[in-house]
């Protein structure tokens, strides 16, 4: 089981709470999706899928040095992401980890406890 500690200091942005379609972070709220690193936050509108473009994601977050790996939120269920994303993955050697949205907004806090340098992706929860 995964217990997530209050005592943890985290640097950069950590969700901490749910919206009926998206996510919080401190007092901010992101109901159309979520692009995050350890730096930034940002309001991510993208909504399924299969309309997702993994250069726009690496531009937008723009983090320096390049993240380890892509913790992708899918939605209210896990889904994978398209062929074509993971083709830009690979070419990038950039890794994905699929599950869904709460499950990844929730694992982005136990990986930035461990100082991980990874970016996340996570889609809105309707």
């Amino acid at each position: 089981m995964v217990e997530l500690r209050r005592d943890v200091k985290f640097e950069g942005p950590v969700v901490t709470g749910f919206t009926p379609g998206g996510f919080k972070i401190g007092e901010q709220r992101f109901d159309n999706g979520l692009l995050i690193s350890p730096q930034q936050a940002l309001d991510w509108t993208a909504s399924k899928p299969d309309s997702l473009d993994l250069s726009a994601i690496i531009a937008a977050l723009n983090l320096s040095p390049g993240p380890e790996f892509l913790l992708f939120g899918s939605g209210a269920k896990m889904e994978q992401p398209p062929a074509a994303f993971r083709r830009a993955a690979d070419a990038l050697q950039l890794g994905i980890e699929v599950m869904d949205s709460r499950a990844a907004a929730r694992a982005w806090g136990v990986l930035r406890a461990e100082e991980r340098w990874i970016i996340g992706a996570f889609l809105p929860l309707r």
